[in-house]
C-alpha cells in the first residue's frame, strides 16, 4: 500500500488572515514524517462560489467548473488536517462552503483540526467534528489548540513572535494528532481499497 497523501488545508481566506504563519510550521512538522506524504490547499487558491448546486454531488454532478475543479482536488487525498480559526464560536463561512461542495470525496477519510484563537479553536474544532461525521468522515479526537497566552505570543494581535516560541507545547498534540491521522488513514485506505 502507498504512503497515504494528506491535505493541509488552509480554512480562512480574508486578506489579514493569521493562518498562513501556523500553517507554513505546520508544513515543515509535518515534514519530518515518513509515513504520510502532506500537500497545502489554500482555499483562496480555488475561488469557490456560494453552494448553488440542485443537491450534493452525491446525488447528481455539480456543474460548476470551480465546484469540479474542488472536488477533483479533495478527492487526490486519503485524509485531511484542516488548519481553522475560530469565528463567533464556529469555523469559517470560506471553510464550512468549500465542505459542502464536495461530498462523496470526503467520504470514509479521515479528518484531523489544528485551530488557533482565543480558546484554540476548540468550539470550531466541535463543530467540524460533527460536519465530518455527516461527510462521513472520520474525525481524529486528537486536535492541537493554538490559544490563550501561546496564540498571544505569536499573533500580531499580541507579541507577533516565531513559532518556534510556542512549538515545544504544541509538540505533543501534534504527535498524537499525527500517529493518530497515520492509523486512520491506511484503516480507511485498506477498507475503500476492499
Amino acid at each position: 500500500m502507498s504512503k497515504p497523501k494528506i491535505a493541509v488545508i488552509i480554512g480562512s481566506t480574508r486578506k489579514t488572515r493569521f493562518a498562513d504563519k501556523p500553517a507554513a510550521w505546520l508544513m515543515e512538522q509535518v515534514a519530518k514524517r515518513d509515513d504520510m506524504a502532506f500537500e497545502l490547499v489554500d482555499l483562496r487558491d480555488y475561488e469557490l462560489p456560494f453552494f448553488d448546486e440542485m443537491a450534493s454531488n452525491l446525488w447528481m454532478p455539480s456543474s460548476d467548473p470551480k465546484a469540479v475543479a474542488w472536488q477533483n482536488k479533495v478527492g487526490e487525498f486519503d485524509g485531511y488536517i484542516v488548519l481553522t480559526a475560530e469565528y463567533n464560536h464556529s469555523i469559517t463561512g470560506a471553510l464550512k462552503n468549500a465542505l459542502d461542495q464536495a461530498y462523496k470525496e470526503w467520504n470514509h477519510k479521515p479528518m484531523a483540526a489544528v485551530g488557533y484563537g482565543g480558546v484554540g479553536a476548540a468550539r470550531a474544532i466541535e463543530h467540524l467534528r460533527g460536519i465530518a461525521v455527516e461527510l462521513q468522515m472520520v474525525p481524529t479526537r486528537n486536535a492541537v489548540h493554538l490559544g490563550g497566552g501561546e496564540f498571544m505570543k505569536v499573533s500580531p494581535l499580541g507579541q507577533n513572535g516565531d513559532m518556534a516560541e510556542v512549538d515545544e507545547v504544541l509538540q505533543p498534540s501534534l504527535n498524537a494528532l499525527l500517529d493518530e491521522l497515520a492509523w486512520w488513514a491506511k484503516a480507511t485506505m485498506a477498507a475503500r481499497a476492499a
